[in-house]
C-alpha cells in the first residue's frame, strides 16, 4: 500500500495530482516551517501575452519560524476579484472556462483563516472534479507521537511506518536527500514517481509546461487529464 506526504499547495501542477492518483493514502504535511515564495499561496497561469504569471493569495506577516498551518490569509486587498480577473484571459480560448471558474469561485468564496486550509480545499475540490479517489488526512489534526527525526527524509519514514504502509512515494526532487537503504532497513520501500508533462493545446504557438492544474483543466476534460496522469514513470 502506497502513501504520499506533501505540503499543501494552492492549485498545484499536474504532478501533485499524479501522487494522489497513484497512491492509496495522502497526507497533507502542514507543520513544517512556511517558506516564502514557494507554492503554498501561489502558482502560475497564462496571461494575455501568452507568458506565465503568478496568481497569489496574500498572507499576513508572521515570524520566519511560523508553521504552514499557522500562516493567515490577508484580506487587506480584494485578492479574490484579482484572481478571477487573471483567469478571464482563458474565457475566449479555453473550452472548459465556465466550469473551471465556477470551481475556483467555490474554493475561494469561504472566508478561510489559514492559507493551508484554502490550499487543501483547492486540492480536494480539484481531485473531486477530476474524479480522483483521494483518501487523506491532515498531519496537524492527527494524534501522532513525537517522532525522533535526525534527517529531513525521516519524517516520511516515521509517518509511513507508524501508519502501517509498506511503500512511500515521493516526487523525483527528493532523490538528492532520500536514502533508499534507510527505508529498506525499516521495511519500507521508497519509490519516486515522475509525471510526464504531456503537451496539450493551450491555444498558442508554443507550449508552456508545468503551470497550475487550473491551466490544464481549462483546456482538457477530466477524462483527458486522468489519461495524462497515467503517463508517469516509477523508480
Amino acid at each position: 500500500m502506497r502513501v504520499a506526504i506533501m505540503q499543501p499547495y494552492l492549485f498545484p501542477y499536474i504532478g501533485y495530482f499524479s501522487l494522489i492518483k497513484n497512491t492509496d493514502y495522502f497526507m497533507f504535511f502542514d507543520t513544517p516551517q512556511y517558506i516564502r515564495h514557494g507554492w503554498i499561496n501561489r502558482n502560475r497561469i497564462l496571461d494575455a501575452k501568452e507568458n506565465d504569471i503568478y496568481f497569489t493569495v496574500p498572507i499576513e506577516k508572521s515570524h520566519r519560524e511560523t508553521a504552514i498551518k499557522d500562516v493567515k490569509i490577508s484580506y487587506n486587498s480584494n485578492w479574490r476579484k484579482k484572481l478571477i480577473g487573471q483567469l478571464t484571459v482563458y474565457k475566449k480560448r479555453a473550452p472548459f472556462y465556465n466550469t473551471v471558474i465556477d470551481l475556483v469561485r467555490e474554493v475561494i468564496e469561504k472566508d478561510w483563516v489559514y492559507i493551508s486550509e484554502l490550499a487543501i480545499n483547492s486540492i480536494v475540490k480539484t481531485s473531486d472534479y477530476l474524479r480522483l479517489d483521494i483518501k487523506y488526512d491532515i498531519y496537524s489534526k492527527m494524534q501522532f507521537p513525537e517522532f525522533e527525526v535526525n534527517a529531513p527524509d525521516e519524517w516520511a519514514l516515521r509517518i509511513t511506518k507508524y501508519l502501517g504502509y509498506d511503500t512511500y512515494v515521493n516526487p523525483p526532487g527528493g532523490k538528492s536527500f532520500f536514502d533508499r537503504q534507510k527505508y529498506k532497513s525499516e521495511g519500507i520501500e521508497l519509490q519516486f514517481l515522475t509525471q510526464e508533462l504531456v503537451e496539450y493545446n493551450q491555444g498558442m504557438p508554443s507550449f508552456l509546461p508545468g503551470l497550475s492544474i487550473l491551466d490544464v483543466m481549462m483546456f482538457c476534460s477530466p477524462k483527458e487529464i486522468r489519461e495524462m496522469l497515467g503517463n508517469c514513470t516509477w523508480e
